[in-house]
């Protein structure tokens, strides 16, 4: 699959809520996911299992109101897009909304390395 292809069926699925298909069929096993910077706990994880868990992690802290992924940007092998949410921080009963910027790197038809960069919410 071809970086446009991949980048239009990520999008598609995130704007219809199957957050889950993308990881099943786009994603390479031994994938690499980073938050901002990558240095908190938990802001970088390798593989099927880290991403598991750091999803299994956003479940338990986040109700998601709303969300909604841009059209992407394509340069090569890279694609882009900002992700817009409206989220409740289970924990803390905090409601906000956020926007981010996702970058996505793809080899050999499957997406290899997801990064985020995001204001932390004070």
């Amino acid at each position: 699959m071809e970086t446009k292809e991949i980048a239009k069926k990520l999008v598609d699925w995130c704007n219809q809520g199957d957050f889950e298909r993308p990881y099943k069929e786009l994603y390479s096993p031994k994938i690499v996911s980073i938050e901002n910077d990558g240095k908190a706990e938990g802001a970088y994880v390798e593989g099927f299992e880290g991403i598991k868990k750091k999803g299994e992690w956003w479940q338990e802290n986040f109700e998601v109101h709303s969300s909604m992924a841009s059209d992407p940007i394509i340069a090569d092998n890279w694609f882009s897009c900002v992700f817009t949410m409206e989220t409740t921080h289970k924990p803390s009963g905090q409601r906000s909304k956020m926007e981010e910027i996702a970058v996505y790197q793809v080899q050999d038809g499957k997406i290899v390395k997801e990064q985020f960069f995001y204001d932390e919410q004070a």
